[in-house]
Protein backbone atom coordinates (compact mmCIF):
# COMPACT_ATOMS: atom_id res chain seq x y z
CA UNK A 1 0.00 0.00 0.00
CA UNK A 2 1.23 3.58 -0.56
CA UNK A 3 -0.20 6.85 0.50
CA UNK A 4 0.15 8.85 -2.62
CA UNK A 5 3.18 10.94 -0.72
CA UNK A 6 5.96 11.34 -3.19
CA UNK A 7 9.12 10.33 -1.61
CA UNK A 8 11.49 12.13 -4.37
CA UNK A 9 11.88 12.69 -7.55
CA UNK A 10 14.02 9.69 -9.23
CA UNK A 11 15.36 9.66 -12.81
CA UNK A 12 14.94 6.64 -15.49
CA UNK A 13 18.69 5.82 -16.98
CA UNK A 14 17.94 2.36 -18.20
CA UNK A 15 15.48 0.77 -20.34
CA UNK A 16 15.72 -2.72 -21.48
CA UNK A 17 12.96 -4.01 -23.45
CA UNK A 18 12.53 -7.74 -23.22
CA UNK A 19 9.77 -10.10 -25.89
CA UNK A 20 7.05 -9.64 -23.14
CA UNK A 21 8.65 -7.06 -20.79
CA UNK A 22 10.94 -4.58 -20.21
CA UNK A 23 13.74 -3.80 -17.33
CA UNK A 24 13.66 -0.30 -15.58
CA UNK A 25 16.44 1.37 -13.80
CA UNK A 26 16.14 4.17 -11.56
CA UNK A 27 18.24 6.97 -10.27
CA UNK A 28 17.64 7.62 -6.70
CA UNK A 29 18.39 8.68 -3.33
CA UNK A 30 16.04 8.49 -0.71
CA UNK A 31 13.73 5.64 -1.81
CA UNK A 32 16.79 3.27 -1.42
CA UNK A 33 17.40 3.81 2.44
CA UNK A 34 17.12 0.83 3.91
CA UNK A 35 15.75 -0.83 0.78
CA UNK A 36 15.95 -4.79 0.49
CA UNK A 37 15.14 -6.91 -2.24
CA UNK A 38 11.65 -7.82 -2.79
CA UNK A 39 10.79 -4.54 -1.27
CA UNK A 40 7.62 -2.52 -3.26
CA UNK A 41 8.57 0.94 -5.09
CA UNK A 42 5.76 3.15 -6.44
CA UNK A 43 6.87 4.57 -9.62
CA UNK A 44 4.11 7.01 -10.94
CA UNK A 45 1.87 5.44 -9.21
CA UNK A 46 2.57 1.94 -10.54
CA UNK A 47 3.71 -0.85 -7.69
CA UNK A 48 6.92 -2.12 -8.62
CA UNK A 49 9.17 -4.65 -7.13
CA UNK A 50 12.93 -4.12 -6.53
CA UNK A 51 15.23 -6.97 -8.15
CA UNK A 52 18.89 -4.89 -7.47
CA UNK A 53 20.27 -2.02 -6.56
CA UNK A 54 23.53 -0.88 -7.63
CA UNK A 55 25.50 2.00 -6.13
CA UNK A 56 22.34 4.65 -6.22
CA UNK A 57 20.42 2.69 -8.96
CA UNK A 58 17.88 0.27 -8.59
CA UNK A 59 16.11 -2.15 -11.12
CA UNK A 60 12.84 -3.74 -11.30
CA UNK A 61 11.03 -5.64 -13.59
CA UNK A 62 7.90 -4.61 -15.85
CA UNK A 63 5.20 -7.28 -17.38
CA UNK A 64 3.43 -6.81 -20.52
CA UNK A 65 0.29 -6.11 -18.61
CA UNK A 66 1.70 -3.27 -16.60
CA UNK A 67 3.32 -1.63 -19.69
CA UNK A 68 -0.37 -1.73 -22.08
CA UNK A 69 -2.07 -0.32 -18.64
CA UNK A 70 -0.36 1.75 -17.39
CA UNK A 71 2.38 5.46 -19.02
CA UNK A 72 5.34 3.54 -18.23
CA UNK A 73 4.68 1.91 -21.65
CA UNK A 74 5.71 5.18 -23.17
CA UNK A 75 9.02 5.85 -20.51
CA UNK A 76 12.36 6.50 -21.79
CA UNK A 77 15.84 6.93 -20.18
CA UNK A 78 16.57 10.38 -18.99
CA UNK A 79 12.56 10.91 -17.81
CA UNK A 80 11.89 12.07 -14.13
CA UNK A 81 9.75 9.95 -12.39
CA UNK A 82 7.61 9.92 -8.96
CA UNK A 83 9.02 8.03 -6.39
CA UNK A 84 7.45 6.26 -2.86
CA UNK A 85 8.43 3.48 -0.68
CA UNK A 86 5.34 1.13 0.31
CA UNK A 87 3.84 2.46 3.51
CA UNK A 88 4.46 0.74 6.99
CA UNK A 89 2.54 0.90 10.27
CA UNK A 90 4.29 3.60 11.63
CA UNK A 91 3.64 5.31 8.34
CA UNK A 92 1.83 8.64 8.95
CA UNK A 93 -1.24 8.48 6.17
CA UNK A 94 -0.35 11.87 4.81
CA UNK A 95 -2.72 11.11 1.46
CA UNK A 96 -5.32 8.45 0.82
CA UNK A 97 -4.62 4.34 0.74
CA UNK A 98 -3.31 3.74 -2.69
CA UNK A 99 -2.82 -0.22 -4.05
CA UNK A 100 -0.38 0.97 -7.05
CA UNK A 101 -2.63 -0.85 -9.32
CA UNK A 102 -3.44 1.47 -12.26
CA UNK A 103 -6.70 1.97 -13.44
CA UNK A 104 -6.06 3.51 -16.74
CA UNK A 105 -4.06 6.44 -18.46
CA UNK A 106 -5.63 9.92 -18.48
CA UNK A 107 -4.01 13.05 -20.16
CA UNK A 108 -3.70 16.39 -19.11
CA UNK A 109 -6.18 19.28 -21.15
CA UNK A 110 -4.93 22.44 -19.24
CA UNK A 111 -3.35 23.96 -17.14
CA UNK A 112 -4.41 27.58 -15.50
CA UNK A 113 -1.94 29.29 -13.32
CA UNK A 114 -3.21 31.10 -10.13
CA UNK A 115 -1.00 33.46 -8.08
CA UNK A 116 -0.06 30.45 -5.79
CA UNK A 117 -1.26 27.33 -7.36
CA UNK A 118 -2.08 25.99 -10.32
CA UNK A 119 -5.07 24.23 -11.78
CA UNK A 120 -4.77 21.22 -13.73
CA UNK A 121 -7.86 19.54 -15.93
CA UNK A 122 -7.06 15.76 -17.23
CA UNK A 123 -9.03 14.43 -19.46
CA UNK A 124 -9.87 10.10 -18.20
CA UNK A 125 -11.34 7.27 -19.66
CA UNK A 126 -15.02 7.32 -19.76
CA UNK A 127 -15.36 4.06 -17.60
CA UNK A 128 -13.85 5.75 -14.23
CA UNK A 129 -15.97 8.73 -14.18
CA UNK A 130 -18.47 6.82 -11.89
CA UNK A 131 -15.64 6.74 -8.92
CA UNK A 132 -14.58 10.50 -9.46
CA UNK A 133 -15.93 12.43 -7.19
CA UNK A 134 -15.68 16.72 -6.22
CA UNK A 135 -14.20 16.49 -2.91
CA UNK A 136 -12.84 12.72 -3.40
CA UNK A 137 -9.66 11.42 -3.23
CA UNK A 138 -7.34 10.59 -6.73
CA UNK A 139 -4.07 9.35 -7.55
CA UNK A 140 -2.42 11.14 -10.80
CA UNK A 141 1.11 9.28 -11.68
CA UNK A 142 1.24 8.36 -8.04
CA UNK A 143 0.26 11.76 -6.18
CA UNK A 144 -2.52 11.68 -3.60
CA UNK A 145 -4.42 14.52 -5.01
CA UNK A 146 -8.11 16.44 -4.29
CA UNK A 147 -10.60 16.59 -7.19
CA UNK A 148 -11.98 19.89 -7.76
CA UNK A 149 -14.01 19.92 -10.32
CA UNK A 150 -15.74 17.17 -12.26
CA UNK A 151 -17.31 17.08 -15.97
CA UNK A 152 -21.04 17.24 -15.98
CA UNK A 153 -22.79 13.97 -15.99
CA UNK A 154 -23.83 12.92 -19.67
CA UNK A 155 -27.80 13.52 -20.44
CA UNK A 156 -29.49 12.70 -23.54
CA UNK A 157 -28.26 15.21 -25.40
CA UNK A 158 -24.57 14.83 -24.23
CA UNK A 159 -22.24 14.11 -27.34
CA UNK A 160 -20.87 10.49 -27.29
CA UNK A 161 -17.32 11.72 -27.90
CA UNK A 162 -17.67 14.33 -25.29
CA UNK A 163 -14.42 13.66 -22.76
CA UNK A 164 -14.90 13.34 -19.39
CA UNK A 165 -12.05 14.99 -17.32
CA UNK A 166 -11.73 15.90 -13.86
CA UNK A 167 -9.36 19.04 -12.27
CA UNK A 168 -7.10 18.84 -9.21
CA UNK A 169 -5.31 22.20 -7.97
CA UNK A 170 -2.04 21.64 -7.56
CA UNK A 171 -0.03 23.85 -4.09
CA UNK A 172 3.96 24.90 -4.77
CA UNK A 173 5.03 22.22 -3.18
CA UNK A 174 3.55 19.75 -5.43
CA UNK A 175 4.08 21.44 -8.58
CA UNK A 176 8.28 21.80 -7.16
CA UNK A 177 8.49 18.29 -5.51
CA UNK A 178 6.96 15.87 -8.15
CA UNK A 179 6.66 15.42 -11.69
CA UNK A 180 3.02 16.99 -12.36
CA UNK A 181 5.11 20.12 -12.26
CA UNK A 182 6.30 19.80 -16.06
CA UNK A 183 3.42 17.82 -17.29
CA UNK A 184 1.91 19.53 -20.51
CA UNK A 185 -1.14 18.92 -22.38
CA UNK A 186 -1.49 16.15 -24.08
CA UNK A 187 1.14 14.25 -21.63
CA UNK A 188 0.12 10.74 -20.53
CA UNK A 189 -0.50 10.57 -16.53
CA UNK A 190 -1.35 7.25 -14.36
CA UNK A 191 -4.92 7.33 -12.69
CA UNK A 192 -5.76 5.10 -9.64
CA UNK A 193 -8.96 5.58 -8.12
CA UNK A 194 -10.02 5.65 -4.97
CA UNK A 195 -10.32 1.94 -3.92
CA UNK A 196 -12.76 2.32 -1.23
CA UNK A 197 -15.14 3.22 -4.18
CA UNK A 198 -15.03 0.27 -6.28
CA UNK A 199 -15.68 -2.17 -3.39
CA UNK A 200 -18.71 -0.02 -2.48
CA UNK A 201 -19.98 -0.28 -6.03
CA UNK A 202 -19.15 -4.25 -6.30
CA UNK A 203 -21.23 -4.95 -2.35
CA UNK A 204 -24.11 -3.22 -3.64
CA UNK A 205 -24.11 -4.66 -6.88
CA UNK A 206 -24.53 -7.90 -5.25
CA UNK A 207 -27.16 -6.95 -2.97
CA UNK A 208 -29.12 -6.54 -5.92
Amino acid sequence: MFTGIVEEVGTLVVREDLSDSAVLRIRAERVLEGVALGDSIAVNGVCLTVTGVDTGVWSTDVMAETLSRSSLSSAVAGQPVNLERAVTPQTRLGGHLMQGHVDGVGHIVTRKPGEHWEVVRIALPAALTRYVVEKGSIAVDGVSLTVSAVSPVPGPDTHPDADAWFEVSLIPTTLRETTLGARAPGEPVNLEVDVIAKYVERLMGGRS
